[in-house]
């Protein structure tokens, strides 16, 4: 019985020893007097653009923004961002479905024909604290 607990208590402690991260997000460029900052972090490429895992809005200052997301385990994520110019909450588009607002991606990632695909704006946490940045 004493062996049973153990074992018990062993993986129940394996359980909540999995490692996790913080991601700091830094945006410059951004032009002054805009609205506010729209952040998607996505953690799978099937919700890259589709299911955001954890979502932020912040404050633009000066041209800046941050975004904090604690608690991210390790792995494989994207984020999208974009400046919501007129504070509707949503992206505007054209008849065509482009962006009118500024757009940005994690890594930078371009948009050609298209907006770019999870493989390009990826990038690994893997370390307590990550420091990232995008610009407009």
């Amino acid at each position: 019985m004493y062996r049973l607990c153990v074992l018990f208590l062993f993986l129940v402690a394996a359980g909540f020893s999995q490692n996790q991260g913080r991601l700091t997000v830094n945006y410059e460029n951004i032009t002054p007097g805009a609205g506010s900052l729209y952040v998607a972090l996505y953690n799978a490429e099937g919700a890259f653009l589709k299911q955001e895992f954890k979502g932020s809005v912040v404050k633009i200052e000066n041209g800046k923004a941050q975004a904090i997301f604690d608690g991210l385990d390790y792995g494989e994520y994207a984020i999208s961002s974009f400046v919501d110019e007129n504070n509707n909450g949503l992206l505007d588009t054209n008849f065509f479905g482009m962006p009118k607002e500024p757009i940005a991606f994690s890594k930078n990632a371009k948009i050609r024909f298209g907006p770019p695909k999870f493989k390009d704006a990826k990038f690994l946490i893997d370390e307590n604290e990550m420091e990232i940045l995008i610009t407009f």
